[in-house]
């Protein structure tokens, strides 16, 4: 509900997707959309569905589950594939027999909007490229996600998270001093390639409602990542080398993590005046007064024996009570470092309401995890669990008026799959 306490409705509510994409990249796009108010159709391989829902351990038993729809995985259902698909719509569809391309062109003349993350050249050999769409349905705005885009010399690599990684130099600045390269612990590229395309995709319904006109979005994860670099690159535009420095940062000090008696404490002074506040309230005045700590260059100049002096300082006390002096008390931006579990089940996530739960119609109650736009006058939020593989193939061909001799015949020609 709007933060107004009105409810008017969801941004996307009346627009539809058809998601012919597999895994995070296009899924986490989708799943945007569908956080808004958008209808996603997940079209998935029959029997086999979305390479994510095998992404495990962990999994979840649906054995003795007897409704529409499957686990995909012999394993049951992967919690992974809950967190990029809930609010979704599962259709088992042959995209290799003609019948199974004919209803996805219905579901297509229908649709306003459709995503593709094949690598370049398949959607054109199944038949289902943008201009074959555009035959059927000229106001459609088209999204293709591609490892390396669909231009250069790299445009028929196929691509995961970790390559990009590697390729758009993250991994060259994570991780410790001196250490190996480190890929960050989410799949990150994915995730900033799906916002991209999520962005793209409005903003193209945007443009629709004022021209009346579809498009076409390109876009490929190692474009997607290199505008992220920021300070780093800024570096190398003047002929420095950026380097892995752990949770130091190339441009401000302190900006770190540093140990406490019992743990880590993030302490982030973003100005001189934050600095001078933080030397007064852990009684270290003067540090400030210390010419190698004098300015922010000069404490990014001699980062190491600022380490050196701070964390003497901090490892006297715990995390929790330098955070309720200096963040509570003090109004310091310090902050302790949690595992995943501290940080989907602290007090301020669950007074904003960001961890919820759904029902999942073959294991009951699921957490889910909100997105975090929150709007005055409309509605967001996941209504819906994540499909189980297929669940919703009868309803979907059902509202495309196919009677039930025709979803038969389907059956019986291998587009979709028998219940």
């Amino acid at each position: 509900m709007g933060t107004d306490g009105t409810n008017s409705g969801r941004l996307l509510d009346g627009i539809t997707v058809v998601d012919l994409t597999t895994f995070v990249t296009g899924g986490f796009a989708t799943l945007m959309l569908a956080n808004q108010g958008a209808e996603v159709i997940k079209v998935e391989r029959p029997g086999t569905g979305d390479d994510s829902r095998y992404s495990g351990p962990p999994f979840v038993d649906v054995e003795g589950y007897d409704g529409p729809g499957r686990a995909a995985s012999k394993h049951g259902e992967s919690p992974y594939f809950w967190t990029v698909n809930y609010g979704k719509r599962s259709v088992e569809l042959n995209l290799k027999t003609d019948e199974g391309l004919e209803v996805l062109f219905d579901l297509i003349e229908e649709a306003d909007v459709v995503f593709e993350n094949f690598r370049p050249g398949t959607a054109e050999r199944l038949g289902i490229a943008y201009e074959d769409v555009r035959a059927v349905n000229e106001d459609a705005i088209y999204c293709s996600i591609s490892a390396f885009g669909e231009s250069g010399p790299w445009s028929r690599r196929p691509g995961y998270d970790l390559l990009v990684q590697g390729m758009s130099g993250i991994m060259s600045v994570t991780g410790e001093e001196g250490g190996d390269p480190v890929k960050v612990g989410l799949p990150q590229t994915d995730l900033i390639t799906a916002m991209w395309a999520a962005f793209g995709v409005v903003g193209a319904l945007y443009r629709r409602e004022l021209t009346g006109e579809g498009d076409r979005i390109e876009l490929g994860m190692l474009d997607a990542a290199l505008p992220w670099l920021t300070k780093q690159a800024g570096k190398t535009f003047v002929g420095e080398e950026p380097e892995r420095m752990g949770t130091k940062d190339p441009v401000l000090a302190p900006y770190q993590s540093y140990p406490t008696a019992d743990g880590y404490l993030n302490v982030a002074c973003g100005n001189q005046k934050l600095w001078e506040e933080l030397c007064e309230e852990i009684g270290r005045g003067e540090l400030a007064d210390d010419p190698r700590f004098e300015s922010n260059a000069d404490r990014v100049g001699n980062m190491d024996e600022l380490e050196e002096e701070l964390s003497a300082t901090f490892t006297e006390r715990t995390t929790n009570e330098w955070v309720e002096q200096l963040a509570e008390d003090a109004g310091l931006p310090v902050g302790p470092v949690f595992d995943v579990d501290e940080a989907l089940s602290n007090e301020q996530v669950e007074a904003r309401g960001v961890v919820g739960t759904l029902e999942h119609p073959a294991v009951g109650e699921i957490p889910s995890i909100e997105h975090p736009l929150n709007f005055s006058n409309v509605d967001s939020g996941f209504e819906e669990a994540p499909p189980l593989l297929g669940e919703d193939t009868d309803a979907v061909l059902d509202e495309l008026g196919y009677s039930r001799e025709r979803i038969e015949e389907l059956r019986t020609s291998g587009a979709v799959p028998d219940e």
